[in-house]
């Protein structure tokens, strides 16, 4: 079978470890999920979800975001933007623009910010913006590149003011961190009542992953989780949120169909929600 071109990730190596609970439910019965080149996944008995057990410890995982993920970043920016675009599209941005402007300032964060361009199109937007990226080399760009407010702090420990933000935008990020949990309830914690996360990440339920599996683009090192829709919601909700809205989009991954199979599929996958990619949009409520 072929295989679906990847993500960047950094190679799998030796790390210093240890065995958690699920970051779920805490369970600690966990099955095989399936074993990649080098590094494998378990998916928890009891809620099922699928992740690297044992886990490598936070400062080495901090690590693996050096000058060459600026690289990566830099030569796909345009296309990650364009992205980046169409997930606010699709979480309705001008909808919760309307809610939020008569609520007084606009405040977003978009923690994993990279280099700072859909940080940049938001303040553009009107927005006053902030951004979390753990890449010193990546915050360093944005700051001096685009002349934005960027913290290298995990998002916890930057003691954000209770109910500061009206938006969180995080893309990507949740499947690379070592505490999911932990992150979603700082998240609420500094959001506004009837402000908005919106995060997307790999969808483990979709048709790309069941049709590649150990070759699934998302199965990779640096993912440390793989949520599927049902997971990523029980998450959010036990942090408190409000789901208003799930988009799911990819049907299939670029060269593996003809460009007319490839649209159906895409626009299948969005319809039914077995794309490769789960958006949630969620709402703090009073």
């Amino acid at each position: 079978m072929m295989r679906a071109q990847q993500t960047w990730s950094t190679p799998a190596k030796e790390e210093q470890n240890r065995h958690i609970p699920c970051a779920l439910c805490g369970g600690r019965q966990f099955k095989r999920a399936f074993d990649c080149e080098g590094f494998g996944y378990v998916r928890c008995v009891k809620c099922g979800l699928v992740q690297i057990n044992p886990q490598p410890e936070p400062t080495a995982v901090h690590s693996r975001y050096n000058e060459s993920y600026l690289s990566y970043e830099l030569k796909n920016e345009s296309s990650f933007f364009n992205l980046g675009k169409l997930a606010l599209k699709d979480a309705k941005i001008e909808e919760i623009e309307r809610k939020t402007f008569p609520c007084g300032e606009k405040r977003a964060l978009e923690v994993g910010c990279a280099t700072g361009a859909l940080l940049e199109y938001l303040k553009n937007r009107g927005w006053n913006v902030q951004g979390v990226e753990i890449s010193e080399a990546q915050a360093e760009y944005a700051r001096k590149n685009r002349a934005l407010e960027v913290s290298t702090l995990p998002l916890e420990e930057n003691h954000f003011k209770d109910e500061y933000f009206s938006l969180i935008y995080a893309s990507h990020l949740i499947e690379h961190l070592n505490a999911p949990y932990a992150f979603v309830k700082e998240a609420h914690r500094i959001l506004s009542v009837n402000g908005h996360l919106l995060i997307t990440t790999p969808n483990i339920d979709g048709f790309q992953a069941k049709l590649f599996g150990t070759r699934w683009r998302s199965a990779i090192f640096d993912h440390l989780y793989l949520f599927s829709k049902s997971t990523l919601k029980r998450l959010l909700t036990d942090a408190g949120f409000v789901i208003e809205k799930t988009v799911t989009w990819g049907g299939i991954a670029q060269g593996f169909a003809p460009p007319a199979i490839k649209f159906i599929l895409d626009r299948a996958a969005k319809f039914w929600g077995f794309g490769d990619v789960v958006l949630m949009r969620c709402a703090k409520k009073s």
